[in-house]
């Protein structure tokens, strides 16, 4: 039996709107009251070491108003742990970006990485933040998360969206069996990057343990047409299988 999976909207894309004119048009705060509002049941950011589109000053600044789940996405740089345990999110998702990305494109290695995470886990843990690790779907990647110590694995849906366009069965297998295997393991399972309208219900519908998803780009890109309000709406039906 699949749960409900959760919708959060990141809202990156909101500031870098905002950042291109200077001033506070539109206001990130604002926006985020209004995803909530509007049916959101968590607000994501990912402030970067250039905060070239959220702000680190605008982390602190929604920390107060968030009342659904606050997830803050990024590398565990000293600069972002810092802020991470002053604002203390319900959820860090860590990822292994590079200063330089555009966006994020690929997951952690948790082999590799195994005792740089725990240690940056561990911290974040005894604070009472869920931590979340940006995965591909690999089961040796899973086995890797799990010895961590992780609460969630993110499972990174580029990929998926660049291959469901041909062949969406393909396209999903390796998610699917990473998914079921994360959770047979006590992993809770996260997904995000690169889903949209057309790929969402499917992607769903196919990772029955899915607890939540991160959606930002192709969702501010869909407000353009049908206005914030009607475009969350829209998603969330999608994850109600409509």
């Amino acid at each position: 039996m699949s749960i409900k999976t959760r919708l959060s909207v990141n809202i990156n894309k909101v500031a870098v709107l905002r950042n291109a004119r200077g001033g506070n048009i539109p206001d990130v705060v604002q926006v985020a009251k209004d995803c909530e509002r509007f049916g959101a049941e968590g607000i994501t950011v990912h402030p970067r070491p250039d905060e070239r589109h959220i702000r680190y000053s605008d982390v602190y600044a929604l920390k107060p108003i968030v009342a659904t789940e606050f997830n803050i996405e990024g590398y565990p740089s000293e600069r972002f742990l810092k802020m991470v345990k002053e604002v203390l999110p319900h959820q860090c998702t860590l990822v292994p970006d590079s200063p330089n990305v555009i966006t994020s494109n690929a997951g952690w290695d948790t082999i590799q990485h195994k005792g740089f995470l725990k240690e940056v886990v561990g911290q974040l843990q005894e604070l009472g933040i869920r931590v979340s690790l940006f995965a591909e779907p690999l089961k040796e990647i899973m086995d890797g998360a799990a010895e961590i110590g992780t609460d969630r694995i993110e499972l990174y849906t580029g990929p998926y969206a660049e291959q469901y366009v041909n062949d969406r069965t393909a396209a999903v297998k390796a998610y699917a069996d990473a998914s079921a295997y994360a959770a047979s393991i006590g992993l809770g399972v996260n997904a995000g990057h690169d889903l949209n309208l057309d790929n969402l219900l499917y992607f769903d519908k196919q990772l029955p343990d899915l607890l939540e998803v991160s959606i930002g780009h192709a969702l501010i890109s869909d407000a353009l047409y049908y206005g914030l309000e009607n475009t969350i709406q829209m998603y969330l039906k999608r994850l109600e299988g409509n």
